[in-house]
Order: C-alpha cells, then sequence, then structure tokens
C-alpha cells in the first residue's frame, strides 16, 4: 500500500499539516509513504515511520515543479493521494482514493481546515523524531535550570517584534518576581536569522545563554523545544514547533491571522498588538516586502501577562 501526502513550502504550514499525516501513520501502519513538500520543510519529515521517499518540490516557471513530481509518481499505483495543495494532481495519477484539501474558511485555524480533508474535526500537529537527535538535544540543552525558549525572528521583519522587547520580556520572566526565576534563556531561528536572533542575548549572563540560533535542523530543534519549560516568540515556524513538541508556546501575532495561525495545543496561546490585522495591512504603501516591524503597538506589559496567564493556566501556579 502506498500513500502519496502532498504538502506546503512553507515550515509553519508544514508543522501544522503534520497532525494529518500522524492520523494516516496510525491507520495505514503497514503503508509506504511519500511526501512531497519545499525544500525548507521536507526535512521536518525526516524521521517518519515508514518513509519511503520526500521529494524536494524546487519551484520553477509555469509551475513545472509540479509535472516533475507527476512524472515520478504516475508509474505508480497510489492507495490514497491526499492533496493539501489543491493542484489537481490528484486526479491524475492511477489511485483509488483521492482527497484535496477544500478552500479555506475564514475564521477556520489551519489545523481543522487540513484535518477537513480526510473528514476530521482536527489533527493536532505531531512531528517524529529519532534517538540520535534527542541525545543531541540533551547535550545542547544539559539538565539544570529552567529554560526559557525564544524565536525572536520570523520569514518577514513586519512579524518581528523589537530585540530590546525580547529582552525586556526575557529579564522579567526570569527575574525573582517572574515564572521561571534563573531560567537559562535558548534563542532559536534559521541560519540567515542568526544576527537578529541574537540581540536579545547580550545583556544575559553567559553562563546562563543557551545560543542555539541558525544551528540546528529543523528535528533537533525540535527536540531542543522539547526540553524548554516556556516558550515566546513571532508568528512563525519556530512558533508552530514548539507548539507541536508540548510545551507552553506564547505566540506574537500582529499583520497575521491568529485565528488561522495561531499556535496549536493545550499549552498554546497568543497575545496580539492593539492595532488589528486589518489597520495594520490597510495603511497606504503597505507592502510585507519593504516594511520594518509592525509589532510596535504590542506592549512588552501586555506580553508579559498574556505569558502569566498562560503559565497559571498550564502549571496552576499563582506566581
Amino acid at each position: 500500500m502506498r500513500i502519496l501526502f502532498v504538502t506546503s513550502t512553507r515550515i509553519g504550514d508544514a508543522v501544522l499539516s503534520s497532525g494529518l499525516l500522524a492520523h494516516l501513520v496510525e491507520r495505514y501502519p503497514a503503508a509506504r509513504l511519500t511526501i512531497a513538500c519545499g525544500p525548507a520543510a521536507a526535512p521536518l519529515f525526516e524521521a517518519t515511520p515508514n518513509l519511503e521517499t520526500i521529494f524536494r518540490l524546487e519551484k520553477r516557471n509555469r509551475s513545472a515543479h509540479w509535472l516533475g513530481l507527476w512524472s515520478r509518481c504516475a508509474s505508480k499505483y497510489w492507495h490514497l493521494v491526499v492533496d493539501l495543495r489543491r493542484t489537481g494532481l490528484a486526479y491524475l495519477l492511477p489511485t483509488f482514493r483521492r482527497r484535496l484539501m477544500g478552500p479555506g474558511e475564514p475564521g477556520l485555524h489551519k489545523v481543522r481546515q487540513y484535518a477537513r480533508t480526510l473528514g476530521l474535526d482536527e489533527a493536532s500537529p505531531h512531528i517524529w523524531t529519532t534517538e540520535a537527535h534527542e541525545a543531541q538535544a540533551r547535550e545542547l540543552i544539559p539538565n539544570g535550570a529552567p529554560v526559557l525558549g525564544l524565536g525572536p525572528t520570523a520569514n518577514w521583519p513586519g512579524k518581528e517584534w523589537r530585540a530590546e522587547r525580547f529582552a525586556e520580556l526575557s529579564k522579567s520572566l526570569t527575574g525573582k518576581a517572574g515564572i521561571l526565576p534563573g531560567a537559562r534563556l535558548a534563542v532559536f531561528s534559521a541560519p540567515d536569522e542568526r544576527e537578529r536572533a541574537l540581540q536579545p542575548l547580550a545583556a544575559v549572563p553567559a553562563s546562563d545563554r543557551i545560543d542555539l540560533a541558525g544551528k540546528l535542523d529543523l528535528l533537533t530543534a525540535h527536540a531542543c523545544l522539547a526540553r524548554c519549560d516556556f516558550f515566546v516568540g513571532n508568528d512563525s515556524g519556530l512558533m508552530h514547533l514548539a507548539a507541536a513538541a508540548g510545551i507552553p508556546t506564547l505566540g506574537l501575532f500582529g499583520p497575521s491571522r491568529p485565528e488561522h495561525y495561531a499556535p496549536w495545543g493545550q499549552k498554546a496561546a497568543f497575545v496580539r498588538t492593539e492595532q488589528s490585522y486589518e489597520d495594520i495591512i490597510g495603511v497606504p504603501g503597505y507592502d510585507h516586502r519593504t516594511t520594518g516591524t509592525l509589532m510596535d503597538s504590542l506592549a512588552v506589559e501586555k506580553a508579559e501577562a498574556a505569558t502569566r496567564d498562560l503559565w497559571v493556566r498550564v502549571s496552576g501556579s499563582g506566581r
């Protein structure tokens, strides 16, 4: 039995779709899985059980990458093709069943949108790792004082809260009156975001720093996040990876929609700017490719209050 699972180019969307893949792994434990996704997201799936192949779809002119995928898949018979990209590829392949994700619905979270492809109400994200990833995470974040994880970057500057605000928030959260007094600070980012990500560490004593910015593959990052006690980060793939790791995760939102992309899970929450999404992107001349941060109407005090509220909810602590 073979299953073809076509998912996102972006890391965050791929994480959110992983619960649907986990459902397929559980329902068809003997199936051989082929996953098609963008190159950035592909490493997320390297430890998937019964994985046969990952097709990394490099974008090409006139959607030629889809033709390339078809040519690699057309000679096989598929028990099931799940297409979350709505490409129509499923109709061109020999398959017993095909399922395409429907059009997006206003106010419906991406996790639920993906789940409805297979008639489910929800399918919580799940990422597999290996013992090698877990062992490396234990070396990078050894047992000791609690760890506050930070994700101070995003895939474009408009979604990035200022570094000095991350620094101020982390100082409060790890101080004597904070939720994690005496905690170490672990900073995560993609390699090309490293310089920006390190700024909140500047005021932290060297003994309390865990510099992971730009140093980790995605599955090791996931294993490291699972060893953190709390995560605060911008709306990004790392934020979704932290929530999928099952740790308390607070997402910071401004020019993106939390109703679609809030971190998913019982230990997750979000806080957004005072300005609405519509007000932010409705400014004359708005262009996400050239704008700087659009997060300035999110005060440190508001973010700290949301952090404490989430901590109380998940830990039962009144601190």
